[in-house]
């Protein structure tokens, strides 16, 4: 019995049907794919070419470019037109702050006015940070995407998918800069206590960030990371009323696809 279900299991991984016993979640997303982060291979996918709002998870990109600017101990002073509606970390008006207390404002509690300052600083301008972003996307592969702002506001022409993202978060993992800050659950940055607002750094074995989002119009999106026994796995859900748990369904799924396949392989 057994051999015959080794076997099965590899006849399956062939023709693209996943192993009996690692049954796939069901998932209430619009949206959702589940990729490994090593390979690319994609694990699980929901309408994962839909094109979308994103919201805030948006500000995965704003980070990458951001660091590839300037050194994380760079100076920036607050100006009166880095204020926006939406989530915010509270800046003030000609404060000096540094661009890695901005990326904690940005990452954690998903500050629109660290974005704004953070994009100006940066290349002059929002309107040429915002161009950056989309050089970047295009470099990543991620064709189906589109960025308006930096800090995720809805706007027609600011969308992506969930493949498109989850290629983001792959290339935002292998950053050390980044997942340090985004997997920080709390910290007190210039006089300011920030608390992640990722729950699965909480509540999931292995999480390492990234990025929640919402907005009326995109309803819930999530990006995250995990990783398990060396084994790096990307999940992106958009438009998910459930998605601290559909991560986690996510998650548990795919590493336990991820064993089957070793078990199988095995001498």
């Amino acid at each position: 019995m057994g051999k015959f279900c080794a076997v099965l299991c590899a006849a399956a991984l062939l023709i693209g049907i996943v192993p009996c016993s690692a049954a796939q979640p069901g998932v209430s997303a619009v949206s959702a794919i589940l990729m490994d982060g090593e390979t690319g291979e994609v694990l699980y996918e929901k309408n994962a070419d839909r094109q979308m709002l994103i919201a805030s998870t948006t500000k995965i990109m704003t980070a990458l470019v951001a660091l590839e600017h300037d050194s994380p101990q760079k100076r920036i002073a607050v100006k009166e037109n880095h204020m926006t509606e939406g989530s915010s970390m509270y800046l003030k008006v000609g404060e000096q702050v540094t661009v890695e207390e901005l990326l904690y404002g940005l990452l954690l509690c998903s500050g629109n006015d660290a974005a704004l300052a953070l994009a100006e600083a940066c290349s002059g301008s929002v309107e040429d940070f915002v161009a950056e972003m989309n050089d970047k996307a295009q470099a990543l592969g991620m064709e189906s995407t589109s960025f308006a702002n930096p800090n995720g506001l809805d706007d027609e022409a600011h969308y992506s998918t969930a493949r498109d993202m989850a290629r983001l978060a792959v290339c935002a993992a292998q950053n050390p800069g980044l997942m340090r800050i985004a997997s920080t659950r709390q910290a007190t940055v210039g006089g300011r206590t920030m608390t992640n607002h990722n729950r699965l750094l909480r509540n999931v074995d292995g999480c390492i960030g990234l990025k929640t989002g919402y907005t009326k119009a995109a309803g819930r999106t999530l990006v995250s990371c995990a990783v398990r026994q060396g084994r790096l796995l990307v999940a992106v859900t958009l438009n998910d009323g459930d998605d601290w748990r559909d991560h986690a369904a996510l998650y548990d799924y795919g590493f336990a696809l991820l064993a089957e396949r070793e078990e199988g392989n095995a001498p």
